[in-house]
């Protein structure tokens, strides 16, 4: 590679996030004349056109998008080094505010968030519970724990940390006077105990050979708890559908049984969103690194072993 090249690449980073040769210009404090002498210089390195150029606007050619998307990703892990040798010479400060959902965030966040506050004992943090939609920025929050799958915002950053099951499971106890259902269909003539989401019980998601099928009810038990959805499941209430990260002790110990286990739906994906890395602040990234750091090796409820071991 020539030794001007790593810089032109910046240059047509720069220039395609920025969307004209002025503003990248101005964002590496170079002039536009060389700037635009960068893209050239990889036109002709590369013998492609990269971008189409119009008094009005430019934009990638096909050729430009194949190679902005690789080049973006080098110049942002670059970027995540500088800012990891940076976190080493430096002390995040300030107030760390986490949101997460209540049951996930006091079984597998609480721990992690001790381990945090050890480690940086200078900083303080707020841990909200909730289930509804966090606007971030608006409501002042550093990060968010969001399970499901992403909504593409460019003003945000998401890294998945874990996956989400869903399962059916009983007591041994219910599962004995009742008997074991085997086909979503059976779940008719069972007890069954209903998650309540913003008041209505949430459906159950099965996947039966490629079909998917719904069970909504109505159940013998409604609850807004998916605590107390466990705790009704192990007194034996009847069977319930719930997160394994909710129900992976009383699994291990045969406290309750899972069913139904080859109509699992597909897993969910548990994620970290977190402003841009642009304007990521240092106890954001110090957060981030040690959850993937701990979590690297599987989450506590995929390893197989207690949360917080």
């Amino acid at each position: 590679m020539k030794p001007h090249r790593f810089g032109d690449i910046a240059a047509f980073v720069a220039v395609v996030k920025a969307g004209s040769l002025t503003a990248a210009a101005t964002s590496l404090g170079l002039t536009r004349s060389a700037v635009g002498k960068s893209i050239m210089r990889l036109e002709t390195q590369l013998g492609v056109r990269l971008l189409n150029r119009t008094t009005r606007r430019l934009s990638l050619t096909d050729e430009g998008e194949v190679v902005y998307e690789r080049w973006r990703q080098i110049m942002e892990e670059l970027e995540d080094v500088d800012a990891a040798i940076a976190l080493r010479h430096s002390k995040p400060t300030g107030t760390l505010k986490l949101v997460t959902p209540p049951s996930f965030g006091q079984r597998h966040m609480l721990p992690v968030l001790n381990a945090y506050l050890e480690q940086w004992p200078e900083l303080r943090a707020e841990l909200w519970f909730t289930d509804r939609f966090v606007d971030l920025v608006e409501e002042g929050f550093d990060v968010a724990i969001c399970i499901g799958e992403p909504k593409h915002d460019s003003l945000f950053l998401t890294r998945t940390v874990a996956w989400q099951q869903f399962i059916v499971c009983a007591s041994p106890g219910y599962l004995a006077k009742r008997g074991s259902p085997q086909a979503p269909s059976d779940l008719a003539n069972h007890d069954t105990i209903m998650y309540l989401s913003a008041g209505q019980p949430r459906a159950w998601f099965l996947q039966a050979y490629d079909k998917p099928h719904v069970y909504d009810g109505p159940g013998r038990l409604n609850i807004d708890s998916s605590e107390v959805v466990r705790e009704s499941a192990l007194a034996g209430f009847g069977l319930a559908h719930i997160a394994n990260y909710v129900v992976c002790d009383d699994l291990r110990t045969g406290s309750l049984v899972e069913v139904l286990h080859a109509y699992r739906p597909p897993p969910d994906p548990i994620r970290l969103v977190y402003p841009s890395k642009k304007h990521l602040a240092l106890r954001t990234r110090a957060f981030v690194d040690l959850l993937v750091q701990r979590w690297q090796a599987g989450a506590p409820w995929e390893l197989g072993h207690k949360s917080g071991s």
